[in-house]
């Protein structure tokens, strides 16, 4: 999924407030015990949920989750998602069964690295996965930039190569061959997360 400008709620951290870069954000709640916060995508959100705490947007949001409707998913797949402290920051991704979470990969966390680069891993991981079990299962992602980068068979990260994170761009590297050495099948599906809630493979951190 796209990661444009965000803020950050801190509802109880050492200095709570409304913070619009990660660096700020983590300042105030590392080493904070039960710190409570949130990213958002727009300010006005992250002003609407500072100003109602925590407790009650937690009851909202849950209050909303229920609204949300699964007419359409295709169950019998797998999906695949990933989560970034910071963008760069620690990263991880994985992959599960669509119906029931089971956890069928899980790679990391990376040091240096960014939420486009594991949608792209992930995706590529599931293809592999599936490939190798000789599955024809579909199998989901929430991020059109992943999609369009196996389209398109390279991993176009402006992401700079460092010491940190030269691990993570072994695997972009392994990524790609794989992508083009290999022909599939798989219908790569996109999860709606408007109509149907996060996708099963998400890690809770939004």
């Amino acid at each position: 999924m796209s990661k444009s400008s965000k803020y950050y709620v801190v509802w109880e951290g050492f200095e709570p407030g409304i913070y619009s870069s990660w660096q700020d954000c983590k300042l105030k709640i590392q080493n904070y015990p039960n710190a409570k916060y949130k990213s958002f995508s727009s300010l006005e959100e992250a002003k609407d949920a500072y100003n109602m705490g925590f407790f009650t947007y937690q009851k909202q949001k849950k209050a909303n989750s229920k609204a949300f409707s699964t007419e359409g998913v295709e169950w019998n797949s797998i999906a695949v998602d990933a989560a970034s402290s910071g963008n760069p920051g620690k990263m991880e991704y994985r992959g599960v069964v669509t119906k029931t979470k089971q956890v069928l990969f899980h790679m990391g966390p990376f040091p240096n690295g960014t939420n486009n680069i594991g949608e792209f891993l992930a995706l590529v991981h599931g293809l592999a996965f599936l490939k190798a079990k000789k599955s024809e299962l579909p199998i989901y992602t929430d991020s059109r930039i992943a999609m369009s980068w196996i389209r398109q068979k390279k991993c176009k990260t402006k992401l700079a190569k460092n010491s940190r994170n030269e691990e993570l761009f072994e695997l972009i590297k392994r990524a790609e061959i794989w992508l083009k050495k290999n022909s599939f099948k798989t219908p790569i599906l996109k999860w709606e997360t408007k109509a149907w809630g996060e996708i099963p493979a998400d890690f809770g951190r939004k």
